[in-house]
C-alpha cells in the first residue's frame, strides 16, 4: 500500500464534504501527457516536462503535466489516424472504441494547445518538425478558442494523427470530495525531433525539464509541490533507467484500472492518502 501525507487544506475540505453529506460531482473524462526527452547533458536517463499551475488556476502552485478534459470535437470521425485502431485503444483503456478515440485525440490536442507540441505527421511514419512559427501559432489559437476543431486543423494541414506516439500509462479518478472531478488517463510520449514545448497556454507561471528522480528529491525537500497522481507517476517513471525501458514498462501496466487516493488517518495520527 502506498501512502502519503495529505495537506491540511485538503483534509479540512474533505471533512466538510463528509460532515455536510454532500454528493460527489460526476467525473469528466480527461487526458494528460508526460513529454519525455533524453537528458541533454549526455547522462544516461531522461527528463520530463512539467509546469507549475498559476495561482489563479485550479490546483494553483502545483507542478503538473499538460492535459485537460475531453472535448466534444475529440469524437470527430473525419480524422486521418495512424497507430492502433480505436477499437484496439478501447481494449487497452477499458473503453468502447468511440470514447477511446476521444481520449487519444484529447491527449494529442491538449499537448498542442498547452505547450505547442504536435503528435502528427504528413504520413503514418513521419512527424512534423518545428511548429512554433506564426502560422502554426495562429492555428493553435484558433483551436484553443474553438474556432476550429483538431480534426479540421489536421485535415487542412494534410496531417495524420500519430496515435502510436502515445503510450498509455495509468488512470486516475479525482477523490469524491473534490468539487471538480476528472477521470484522467495518463499517457507518455517522446518529444518529436525539432519540436520544443513552450508556455503558450497562460496557465503556467513556471516550466522546466527535470529528471524524475530530481523532481522527487525536490518534492521531498519541500521546494516544489505536486498532487499524488503526479508524484506517484514520476516515482514509477524513475524506475526506468532510460527511454528504452519506458515502452517496456508501459506495456506491462494496466491503464484501464482506476486509481483513487483515499483519505485516512495513520497510526501516528497524521492524515494520509492511501492507494492500494
Amino acid at each position: 500500500m502506498t501512502s502519503f501525507v495529505a495537506p491540511e487544506s485538503i483534509v479540512a475540505h474533505a471533512r466538510r464534504f463528509y460532515a455536510e453529506g454532500r454528493m460527489p460531482a460526476p467525473s469528466r473524462p480527461a487526458a494528460t501527457v508526460l513529454l519525455l526527452r533524453p537528458d541533454p547533458s549526455g547522462r544516461e536517463g531522461f527528463e520530463v516536462y512539467v509546469f507549475r499551475r498559476a495561482a489563479s488556476m485550479t490546483f494553483g502552485g502545483m507542478y503538473a503535466f499538460p492535459g485537460g478534459s475531453v472535448d466534444p470535437g475529440d469524437s470527430e470521425i473525419r480524422l486521418d489516424w495512424s497507430g492502433p485502431a480505436p477499437a484496439d485503444w478501447g481494449d487497452r483503456l477499458g473503453q468502447a472504441a468511440g470514447p477511446a478515440q476521444a481520449l487519444v485525440c484529447a491527449a494529442a490536442r491538449e499537448v498542442f494547445e498547452e505547450v505547442g507540441v504536435l503528435l502528427a505527421g504528413p504520413s503514418p511514419e513521419t512527424v512534423v518538425g518545428d511548429v512554433s512559427g506564426e502560422e502554426w501559432e495562429r492555428d493553435r489559437r484558433a483551436l484553443v478558442e474553438r474556432r476550429t476543431g483538431f480534426a479540421d486543423l489536421l485535415r487542412d494541414r494534410g496531417l495524420t494523427l500519430r496515435s502510436d506516439l502515445l503510450l498509455p500509462w495509468s488512470r486516475w479518478v479525482t477523490p469524491e470530495f473534490e468539487p471538480r472531478r476528472f477521470d484522467t488517463y495518463f499517457f507518455v510520449a517522446l518529444l518529436p525531433a525539432g519540436q520544443r514545448p513552450r508556455d503558450v497556454s497562460g496557465e503556467a507561471d513556471h516550466t522546466m525539464w527535470i529528471r524524475p528522480a530530481d523532481a522527487l528529491a525536490q518534492v521531498g525537500a519541500g521546494t516544489i509541490a505536486m498532487l499524488p497522481p503526479t508524484l506517484i507517476t514520476l516515482t514509477e517513471l524513475a524506475g526506468c533507467p532510460d527511454l528504452a525501458a519506458v515502452p517496456v514498462a508501459a506495456a506491462q501496466r494496466d491503464p484501464a484500472r482506476p486509481l483513487t487516493p483515499r483519505l485516512g488517518t495513520a497510526p501516528d495520527g497524521t492524515s494520509r492518502f492511501t492507494l492500494d
